[in-house]
């Protein structure tokens, strides 16, 4: 009886082994099926991660943070006010650019009266040169004249002297009336290269106003675009430079991409618009899809700080990784964060 009953348990051994070992036989089967499958018809990698845009928020002039308006992982709009500087002495070196502006415009109004003036002043002398040349015609013609009756002896040389002397003088004053008119058109010429140089100093002055209300509102910093804040370190209070990183921000209204290094062996039935499937760690079961962007130009290695150079005899054959460009789409692709390692299949046919 205890060898039938031995007997008995070796076969329900026997046979529970027999059904695992043939469970294991068949899954093995089919995985094998599967890869053997999934290799002839598609080229996939893991060596890939999803990338989006992310940017620095800068300062771009110098003082101390007055607000911060925002926190970490939080989403803004194009236009949010993220950080806001003291703008005291901006406001004021802009209120005292203005008075300035206002000062020389002012100055040229000055100026623009003067040039009238002068312009008055010439022509007044103007007139003065014609009454002078009318009297130096008149007293030629009395000098013409007695000349004569000096030549007949019917005028004095005296009489002849006088008008000479008279005659000199009016030649004197239509000498000097044409000086004066000169004079009057210089000065007013000089005006006016003073009103250019002015209007010069006008725009130089619009350009220092300009540039302070710049000045002015960029001590309001806003979120350049749609997007999701990083990380935050600053805080009210704290001097910042020009140029200083204050936080970072996501671009979200740039797309999302994955960057996949291929093996140079697997890239020779990839095309650009070719349908990707995409299924990352984060979210095992599901399945996201791109397309193919761009395929690099060179491969990783040669945009490394220090590119090998196989002429120095320590050559070794490694197949190489090309980068390859997937942009993601898909309203589910809101799920997905860079950084994130991913699994790219890409079918061979087409």
């Amino acid at each position: 009886m205890t060898i039938q009953k031995q007997s008995s348990s070796d076969k329900i051994i026997t046979r529970i082994t027999t059904a695992v070992a043939l469970i294991l036989v068949i899954a093995l089967l089919i995985w094998g099926f599967r890869t053997l499958v999934s290799y002839y018809r598609f080229e996939e990698t893991n060596d890939a991660q999803v990338d989006e845009y992310i940017n620095p928020i800068t300062s771009r002039v110098n003082g101390y943070i007055k607000e911060v308006r925002f926190e970490e992982n939080q989403n803004v709009h194009k236009g949010d006010t993220l950080v806001i500087i003291d703008n005291s002495e901006y406001a004021a070196q802009q209120e005292e650019a203005a008075a300035s502006l206002m000062n020389a415009r002012a100055q040229v109004a000055v100026l623009q009266s003067n040039i009238q003036t002068a312009n008055k002043g010439a022509a007044v002398d103007e007139s003065h040169i014609r009454a002078a040349k009318a009297r130096l015609v008149k007293q030629e013609q009395e000098y013409n004249r007695y000349q004569k009756l000096y030549e007949v002896e019917s005028a004095t040389k005296q009489q002849l002297e006088a008008v000479q002397s008279a005659l000199e003088v009016a030649k004197a004053d239509y000498l000097a009336a044409t000086d004066a008119y000169a004079a009057s058109l210089s000065k007013a010429n000089d005006i006016r290269v003073q009103a250019d140089v002015l209007h010069a100093e006008i725009k130089r002055r619009e350009a220092v106003l300009q540039r302070s209300a710049l000045n002015t509102d960029y001590t309001v910093i806003r979120a350049p675009y749609d997007g999701k804040m990083g990380r935050r370190s600053i805080q009210p209070g704290q001097l910042v430079q020009p140029s200083q990183t204050l936080a970072f921000i996501i671009d979200r209204s740039s797309g999302k991409w994955v960057v996949a290094n291929f093996k140079e062996t697997q890239i020779q039935h990839m095309r650009v618009g070719k349908e990707v499937s995409i299924s990352v760690d984060a979210y095992p079961d599901k399945i996201f899809h791109g397309k193919i962007e761009s395929l690099s130009g060179a491969t990783g290695s040669r945009y490394s700080l220090l590119p090998p150079d196989n002429s120095t005899g320590n050559f070794v054959k490694i197949a190489q990784r090309i980068p390859v460009r997937i942009r993601l789409e898909g309203e589910d692709i809101e799920l997905l964060n860079a950084g994130m390692n991913a699994t790219v299949r890409v079918g061979k046919g087409g």
